[in-house]
């Protein structure tokens, strides 16, 4: 047992990982690798779980909210995190690289009842931080209590969300400490006022909520 995280170590990175769906550099997309054999499957690889690990996030709760994506590209196989989006897409993220299948768009996570307030989050691994927090401080209160919440999948993704927010009389935004997360706060009080709440002093001192 002493030898269990060393042995997920050498599997993380030993084992294939995936390659980005574009490469950007001066505003021009230099690779757009194909997905071929897409297979998705309940997460269970100890690489990616020892992966969610370091990253903080409990795993049960990963397993509840992602996916596991393999697929070839370039007649590689390829293996991450998935985190499906309304789409049919999926970000994907292991210990060596994120990106994503398309179609790239944001996540809307709704609960049982219509709920008066949403928690907006950057990317998915801060929406699984939130719930890893949850749970760890509220053992007893493992429901959302009527929040739902919407992963924009990257700042990009903004405009999509903004017609969903519009339902709801709060929007608590846990976004990123950077100017992108900043214009995108911004943009949203401009659309919706006193109903937005910049929960990012939570995590002040840091890039983000993981």
């Amino acid at each position: 047992s002493d030898h269990v995280s060393y042995l997920l170590e050498m599997i993380a990175r030993q084992a294939p990982h995936v390659r980005p769906v574009s490469f950007s550099f001066g505003g021009q997309t230099l690779s757009q690798p194909s997905f071929r054999q897409l297979e998705v499957m309940p997460l269970s690889s100890p690489a990616l779980f020892s992966y969610l690990r370091e990253r903080g996030i409990n795993t049960e709760l990963a397993k509840r909210e992602c996916r596991e994506v393999h697929y070839l590209t370039d007649g590689k196989p390829y293996f991450a995190v998935g985190f499906p989006n309304r789409s049919g897409g999926y970000e994907i993220r292991n210990k060596f690289f994120k990106g994503c299948i398309a179609p790239k768009d944001i996540t809307h996570i709704r609960q049982t009842e219509p709920g008066e307030t949403c928690c907006l989050f950057e990317g998915f691994m801060d929406y699984l931080s939130f719930l890893t927090l949850r749970q760890e401080r509220h053992p007893d209160r493992p429901a959302f209590d009527g929040q739902d919440c919407i992963v924009l999948n990257s700042v990009s993704n903004l405009s999509k969300a903004l017609r969903p927010l519009g339902d709801y009389e709060r929007i608590h935004c846990f976004l990123d400490n950077d100017r992108a997360g900043l214009e995108a706060l911004r943009e949203i009080q401009r659309e919706y006022g006193s109903r937005v709440r910049d929960a990012s002093h939570v995590y002040s001192g840091y890039k983000d909520l993981n």
